[in-house]
């Protein structure tokens, strides 16, 4: 299966963020970072997040731990959104901590480590790798049935039993 026909629910998302559910619902209620794959819809409705949802996720939670402001994260993430997402794996993050650059090649971030400013930088295929080894261990969703998807955890013997009786 393709990372676009797996979904994943609050929990995981959390889990392969490394943020807590309380952040997760906060950020969806605010327009962070909303699921992309299905919003919760009242009480008892359970949102399902995309893979790339789940990387901004982490994007978002390295961005506030280094201190930069969530007015500047929520920039960037708008940023991100209007182009797509696209060539998000291949992309680096800067930021001086007041204003958050994206830069696409090397020379990009070699021109603005030039201006002698500290800034720090993100590697987004980094976080691309790490979002992917976490999931590929915790239970997804298939969107267009519904079906759990049981990770490659080896501790989980009882969901794989479970998975097989099916």
């Amino acid at each position: 299966m393709t990372s676009e026909e797996i979904g994943y629910r609050g929990p995981t998302a959390c889990a392969a963020a490394g943020i807590t559910y309380r952040q997760l619902d906060y950020w969806a209620r605010t327009g962070l970072v909303e699921p992309s794959v299905r919003p919760a819809y009242g009480s008892g409705t359970q949102r399902l997040y995309s893979f790339r949802d789940v990387v901004v996720l982490k994007i978002v939670k390295r961005f506030l731990d280094t201190g930069v402001s969530l007015q500047n994260i929520r920039s960037a993430v708008q940023h991100l959104r209007e182009r797509g997402f696209r060539d998000l794996e291949r992309m680096t993050l800067m930021s001086d901590g007041a204003t958050v650059y994206e830069c696409g090649s090397p020379d990009e971030v070699h021109a603005l480590l030039q201006g002698g400013q500290g800034i720090f930088g993100i590697a987004v295929g980094v976080v691309w790798r790490d979002v992917e080894s976490a999931l590929s261990q915790l239970h997804g969703e298939r969107i267009d049935t519904g079906e759990t998807l049981v990770g490659h955890n080896p501790a989980d013997e009882l969901a794989r039993r479970r998975n097989r009786a099916v």
